[in-house]
C-alpha cells in the first residue's frame, strides 16, 4: 500500500488553497499537541504534520512535490528527489520512497532472488561500488544525492508567535523578565519531543503596546539539520484601571478635591514616570487634561503624560460638614449652572 502523501496527512485536497492548508494545519496542531492530546503517538503525528506543512506552505516546494506525486520516479536531483521533502530512510517513514517501489518499478533484482535490476546498481550510480566493497561512500552519503531523506538539509524551523504581558513600570525603566515555554525539539528519527525551557528576556525601555520582541533560534526545531525558527513575543502592557495608553501617550485620571479645583493648588501625583509635583490651575473643571510633555512612554520619540482631572466631593458624614456645605450654598446663591 502506498504511503500517505502530505495532502492526506493534513486532510486536504490536492487543489486546496494556501488558506485552507494553513487552517487545517493549525487545527491539527491544536488537536495533537502533546500537552493536550491523549494520543500515545502524538509526538510522531505532530512531526508528520509539521513535515507536511513545511512543504505545502512553500509555493516552490509544493510545486516540486506535486510534480513528484504525478511522476514519482522521474528522478529529481539536488535538494528535491525522493527524500527532499523530509522523507525518512528506506523501509518506511514519512513521505520518502520505499525499496518496494523501486523493486516494482524496475522488476525483481538479485536482492529479491531475480535476475534483472540489482541494488548494487543503485549504489554505483551514486558513487559507491557493489555492496560489501570498500573504498566507496557509505550508504547514507551515497544517498545524499536525494536530499533531506538521507543527508542533512538546511530547512529552517517555523517561527513561533506568543504574547507576553509586562507592567507599564517596566516599559518606563526597561526590565528583565523570565518566561517558561514548552518548546518542540526534533529528534534524530524525525519525531518531536517537547521540553520545558526558561528564557530570560530584556524588555526594551520605551517599547509600546503591540510591538514584538524577536528571540532568534527559539522557535520550532529545524528539519534535517536546519536552524531553529525564531520566537516573536507580542508585548501587551498591563496598567492600573485609571490609565489608558494611546501609542506612546499615557492618560491617567487623577482625583482632586473641589477646593483644589476651585482655588488651584499644588499636589503630588504618583505616575508611571514617578511621583511628580503638579500645579492645579484655578477654576479647573472635571475632565480637563494637564499635559506633561515627554512624560509618556520613553519611546524613540517620547510620548506625553496627560492627567485627566476628576473632581471628587467628600462625603457629608458630620453636622459640621453639612453646615459647611450650607454656607457654601449661600455663598454661591447667585451662581447660574447650565443643566
Amino acid at each position: 500500500m502506498a504511503e500517505k502523501n502530505y495532502y492526506d496527512i493534513l486532510g486536504v485536497k490536492k487543489d486546496a488553497s494556501d488558506a485552507d492548508i494553513k487552517k487545517k494545519y493549525r487545527k491539527l496542531v491544536r488537536q495533537y499537541h502533546p500537552d493536550v492530546s491523549d494520543d500515545p503517538d502524538a509526538d510522531n503525528k505532530i512531526a508528520e504534520i509539521n513535515n507536511a506543512y513545511e512543504t505545502l506552505r512553500d509555493k516552490d516546494k509544493r510545486s516540486e512535490y506535486d510534480a513528484m506525486l504525478d511522476n514519482p520516479f522521474a528522478g529529481q536531483g539536488g535538494a528535491g528527489g525522493f527524500g527532499g521533502f523530509g522523507g525518512q530512510s528506506a523501509g518506511g517513514g514519512q513521505g520518502g520512497f520505499r525499496w518496494e517501489d523501486i523493486k516494482d518499478q524496475f522488476g525483481d533484482g538479485e536482492a529479491f532472488g531475480g535476475g534483472g535490476f540489482r541494488f548494487d546498481d543503485i549504489f554505483s550510480a551514486f558513487g559507491r561500488g557493489a555492496r560489501g566493497q570498500t573504498g566507496g561512500r557509505t550508504q547514507s552519503s551515497g544517498f545524499d544525492q536525494f536530499g533531506g531523506g538521507f543527508g542533512a538539509q538546511d530547512n529552517k524551523g517555523q517561527d513561533q508567535h506568543a504574547e507576553i504581558t509586562v507592567d507599564l513600570a517596566s516599559v518606563y525603566s526597561g526590565d528583565d523578565y523570565s518566561i517558561k515555554l514548552n518548546v518542540p525539539v526534533r529528534q534524530p528519527n524525525g519525531s518531536v519531543d517537547y521540553e520545558n525551557k526558561t528564557l530570560k528576556i530584556k524588555i526594551p525601555k520605551g517599547i509600546t503596546d503591540g510591538k514584538q520582541i524577536r528571540l532568534a533560534g527559539q522557535g520550532a526545531a529545524g528539519m534535517g539539520g536546519g536552524k531553529n525558527g525564531d520566537l516573536f513575543l507580542k508585548v501587551k502592557i498591563s496598567h492600573a484601571s485609571n490609565i489608558r495608553i494611546e501609542g506612546a501617550d499615557v492618560y491617567q485620571t487623577v482625583n482632586i478635591a473641589p477646593w483644589e479645583a476651585a482655588l488651584g493648588d499644588k499636589i503630588n501625583v504618583s505616575t508611571p514616570a514617578g511621583t511628580l509635583g503638579v500645579t492645579i490651575p484655578k477654576n479647573s473643571k472635571s475632565g480637563s487634561n494637564l499635559r506633561l510633555k515627554g512624560k509618556g512612554i520613553p519611546a524613540k520619540q517620547a510620548g506625553d503624560l496627560y492627567l485627566t482631572l476628576n473632581i471628587v466631593n467628600p462625603d457629608i458624614s458630620s453636622e459640621t460638614a453639612t453646615k459647611a456645605y450650607e454656607h457654601l450654598k449661600q455663598a454661591f446663591a447667585d451662581t447660574s449652572i447650565n443643566r
